[in-house]
C-alpha cells in the first residue's frame, strides 16, 4: 500500500508540475486530487522540494524506458533509432496536450533560483545526451556519420535543439517545431 500511495502522489504531482509548474503546485492540490491524507505525503517526502526531485526521478524512469526501447532496437540503423526516440517522445507530448518536457519546464522555472534543481535537471539532460552519443558512435562505426564527428557534442546539440523546439511547441500547442527541428537535424547529420 505504501508504494502505491507514494507512486500515486508522484504520478499526480508529475502531471500537475507539467501543467502548472513548481511554484504554482500546492501540496494540498496534489492531496485533494489523490484523496490521500496530508500525513501520508510527509511520510513519503521530506518537503515539496524532495517531492519535486522524486517526480523528476519518476519522469526519468519513463525517459530511460523510451531510450532503452528505441536505442536498443538493433533492427534499425543507429540514426533511425535516435530519431525514433524523439518521435516517440513527441507522441507522448501530444497525448499530454503538447505541454512539453518536464525537465525543460522545471529547468526554466527553477535553475536561476535553486541550485539543487539546476544540478538535477542538468544531470538528467547529460544522461540523455550520453545515451544518445553512444548510439551516434555506432552510426560513425557503420559509416552513417563522418569519422570526424564528435558524438557527444552532436548528442548535446540534439538535446538542446529539442528542448528549444519543445518550448515553442508548448507555446503554440502545435508539434510543427519539433518535427521541423528533427527533419532539419537529421537531414543535416546524414549529409
Amino acid at each position: 500500500m505504501a508504494i502505491d500511495t507514494r507512486q500515486q502522489l508522484l504520478e499526480q504531482g508529475m502531471a500537475m508540475l507539467l501543467r502548472q509548474g513548481y511554484h504554482n503546485l500546492g501540496i494540498a492540490a496534489v492531496l485533494d486530487a489523490t484523496k490521500i491524507p496530508k500525513g501520508s505525503f510527509y511520510h513519503h517526502f521530506k518537503s515539496k522540494e524532495d517531492f519535486g526531485l522524486k517526480a523528476i526521478d519518476l519522469y526519468m524512469e519513463g525517459v530511460h524506458a523510451g531510450l532503452d526501447q528505441c536505442l536498443g532496437d538493433k533492427k534499425l540503423p543507429p540514426l533511425q533509432r535516435v530519431r525514433r526516440f524523439f518521435e516517440s517522445t513527441e507522441e507522448k507530448y501530444r497525448a499530454e496536450g503538447y505541454l512539453g518536457c518536464l525537465l525543460g519546464g522545471l529547468g526554466q522555472e527553477l535553475s536561476g533560483i535553486s541550485e539543487v534543481f539546476r544540478r538535477k535537471v542538468e544531470q538528467c539532460f547529460s544522461e540523455i545526451s550520453r545515451r544518445i552519443a553512444d548510439c551516434l558512435r555506432e552510426a560513425i562505426k557503420q559509416g552513417d556519420l563522418p569519422k570526424k564527428t564528435n558524438p557527444q557534442k552532436m548528442a548535446e546539440l540534439l538535446v538542446n535543439c529539442w528542448e528549444g523546439a519543445a518550448l515553442r511547441t508548448r507555446m503554440r500547442r502545435d508539434p510543427a517545431p519539433l518535427r521541423e527541428m528533427l527533419d532539419f537535424y537529421f537531414s543535416s547529420a546524414s549529409r
